[in-house]
């Protein structure tokens, strides 16, 4: 059990943290149009994505360790929904870098990716709230 504890919390802090800060750097890349960092940003997003996978495999491990009863808890069950929808929006952020990418090395300068701007700003706050309300559900889960 403590092993999974320990997983599931570094899992928490090494991904979640570090892919926040990556999704909300990536409105001022498009802004610059620095497409090198721009890419670097898509593929950082996708790699910590798939690692953050990890907080809520440990988690349910974790859950099911301490007793199947835990996972039907109401903060329980609300944390996994929302990660689900977090992973959900991860796949819209990375659907609209590579958009953005491949507006901004495209020949025409017609497209700038302000959409995809507006759309990355808009989300990754909202993935940010839901990191935030999950970890409240988790320290005051009554």
């Amino acid at each position: 059990m403590s092993l999974l504890l320990w997983l599931h919390i570094g899992f928490a802090i090494f991904t979640i943290g570090p892919l926040t800060a990556v999704t909300m750097a990536a409105p001022r890349a498009i802004r610059a149009k620095n497409i090198a960092v721009l890419q670097n940003i898509q593929r950082t997003t996708r790699i910590y994505s798939i690692g953050s996978l990890g907080v809520l495999l440990f988690g349910i491990a974790l859950g099911v360790s301490l007793g199947g009863g835990l996972l039907g808890r109401w903060h329980m069950t609300a944390s996994m929904t929302l990660f689900i929808v977090a992973i959900v929006l991860l796949f819209l952020i990375d659907r609209d870098l590579r958009a953005a990418v491949r507006a901004l090395t495209s020949e025409g300068t017609d497209d700038d990716a302000k959409v995809q701007n507006g759309r990355i700003a808009a989300i990754s706050g909202l993935l940010a709230v839901i990191w935030l309300v999950i970890l409240a559900l988790m320290i005051f889960p009554s």
